[in-house]
């Protein structure tokens, strides 16, 4: 739904960052309540505590304002992402990158926030795109640059660390991520992840690590 045009311009400085977060707060919990479809831009107006005619002053329409929100996920969960280093120990390394990985994934918004972008990306798939982007790419490349550079010294024998670095996660999400993103199950016990990434990273060990002879 297009809105009005702006009468006037976005505030500066302070009170226009102020302003935007208390915007992107209040669509944010109207989205995982609601879901895109249901939440119109007046219910975010009146979710966010600001006029309707303010909203569009920030925002030129919902598409906008869901993309804001992607983008804004998606730069806190790249920076949460561990950083590896090259001479770190290969389990201790998979261990710590695992549940940070999992833990992240079933956090109680991030079900609703992979839930909310399913159900628009096959209609609007530039959103899913950006998510996609934002959060998943960014966990695959740190964990692929460890593993190359393990390649590079001798203790792996990867020929595509992008594959590979996914095998992995993937392999962390194993009976935990997708009951929890279907709601079949509550989010699991740090005990249960655990379980979980080491088992992947035994798997993981045993297709790619080089053994002394």
């Amino acid at each position: 739904m297009s809105g009005p045009a702006p009468l006037k311009l976005a505030p500066a400085g302070d009170e226009e960052s102020s302003k935007r977060r208390q915007i992107l707060d209040g669509a944010r919990r109207l989205f995982m309540e609601l879901g895109f479809d249901a939440a119109s831009m007046g219910e975010i107006a009146k979710a966010a505590g600001v006029s309707k005619g303010t909203l569009y002053v920030y925002f030129s329409d919902k598409n906008a304002l869901f993309e804001a929100i992607v983008e804004e996920v998606g730069s806190v969960h790249t920076a949460s992402t561990l950083d590896l280093d090259a001479d770190e120990d290969l389990v201790a390394a998979l261990n710590r990158f695992g549940m940070a990985y999992i833990n992240m994934l079933c956090q109680p918004q991030g079900g609703s926030a992979v839930r909310t972008v399913m159900a628009i990306a096959e209609r609007k798939p530039e959103i899913g795109k950006r998510y996609y982007g934002f959060i998943v790419s960014g966990w695959i490349s740190k964990l692929a640059a460890y593993l190359e550079a393990q390649t590079h010294a001798g203790r792996l024998a990867i020929e595509d660390f992008e594959l590979a670095a996914t095998q992995f996660m993937l392999s962390c999400q194993a009976t935990l991520f997708l009951p929890f993103l279907f709601q079949a199950k509550p989010a699991p016990s740090r005990e249960r992840m655990a379980v979980v990434v080491q088992s992947a990273i035994r798997m993981f060990r045993a297709a790619y690590e080089i053994r002394p002879a």
